[in-house]
């Protein structure tokens, strides 16, 4: 076990895997940079060569269905957008190729293509450049998501989505890349549709996701000073969604607590929310609650954002409602940091 960064972690999981089998390749906008994108790209290109690891042209879409050609031949790409946003001019590539075929042939084709997209917040990001649209990934049929929240989490579930005979879509949120966790060295990995236990629990039972995850333990560990006991679990995969484990947690805790990272209607948290009112309706002792981003674009200006995002004092807050304890003031107790758009006083970027 190593100490290093999620972004690092990335690396690793890409660089092992190119190891592993040479029909892996490594590309996107971006990759061969001296930043190599946010880290996590650099030293490639030298080790394997130009022919495995290169940049892309801005042109989302064509290299997309490169990408998908190229699985169709045996290549495992891992290919990399900077921003979610941008890779929204390929999604007719992921929804009506790289989705269907597999089905289409018969099971007699496979679509091994990793897409990692980063997603996200911060200064100044505004309405186009900070969107968490994992819902309509997870939506489509023939395509696994994967949200993970620690370097362990990013390295084992990048490596079991590289090959993985179809196709994932890998979402990283860029606050997390900075973060610094304990990682195996050697090549493991992490079966994609499995959640992660965090911290275990009796009174509430609170679903997270990505950088909200960060938050949750935040709120956690104020919670449990304060004696409310939470079940804390750790979604990592988007699609499929471990209900298993969240029913489980359900049976012992009564109440349930779903955040997300997207927009509140239609969201991953509304669709748990209604499996768990449907197959687990009758553990429930409290209404179910969710966390989600409120259904306007993300505003600009440092003003604006300032109460937009939901963080530690939030979540703590809502489950203090859920039990009926009104003594506390975690707005007070959990102030964010200054300033309120980096996730704390470490943070030195990406922006």
């Amino acid at each position: 076990m190593t100490k290093i960064t999620f972004g690092k972690a990335i690396n690793s999981a890409i660089d092992q895997a190119m190891a592993l089998d040479k029909s892996v390749i490594c590309y996107g906008l971006g990759a061969t940079d001296p930043k190599g994108i946010f880290g996590t790209t650099l030293g490639l290109e030298k080790k394997y060569g130009k022919k495995r690891v290169f940049d892309m042209p801005t042109s989302e879409n064509a290299m997309t269905g490169v990408g998908i050609g190229a699985s169709m031949v045996g290549i495992k790409p891992v290919m990399t957008h900077q921003r979610l946003d941008f890779f929204l001019l390929a999604l007719d590539q992921l929804v009506n190729g790289a989705a269907k075929m597999h089905y289409m042939f018969g099971g007699t084709v496979n679509i091994p293509i990793t897409i990692r997209l980063i997603l996200g917040r911060g200064w100044g990001q505004g309405p186009t450049h900070s969107q968490n649209l994992q819902a309509w990934f997870a939506h489509i049929p023939g395509l696994k998501v994967v949200m993970p929240s620690s370097p362990e989490d990013a390295k084992g579930l990048l490596i079991s989505s590289i090959f993985d005979p179809n196709p994932v879509v890998f979402l990283e949120h860029r606050w997390l890349h900075n973060t610094v966790g304990e990682v195996p060295d050697n090549d493991f990995r992490i079966e994609i549709g499995t959640s992660k236990k965090l911290v275990d629990g009796n009174d509430i039972t609170i679903v997270s996701m990505s950088y909200l995850t960060i938050e949750a333990q935040i709120a956690e560990k104020y919670l449990r000073k304060n004696g409310v006991s939470v079940d804390l679990i750790d979604l990592r995969s988007i699609k499929p969604i471990d209900m298993k484990a969240i029913s489980e947690s359900l049976k012992k805790t009564g109440k349930i607590l779903v955040l997300d990272t997207g927009f509140t209607t239609c969201s991953v948290s509304s669709d748990i929310i209604s499996r768990v009112l449907i197959n687990n309706f009758e553990f429930l002792t409290h209404p179910p609650a969710q966390i989600a981003m409120p259904d306007v674009p993300e505003p600009t200006s440092f003003g604006l954002t300032k109460s937009f995002y939901k963080r530690a004092a939030d979540i703590a807050k809502k489950v203090l409602d859920m039990m009926g304890i009104d003594s506390l003031d975690p707005f007070n107790d959990l102030p964010p940091p200054a300033p309120h758009d980096v996730p704390g006083d470490w943070f030195k970027g990406p922006f």
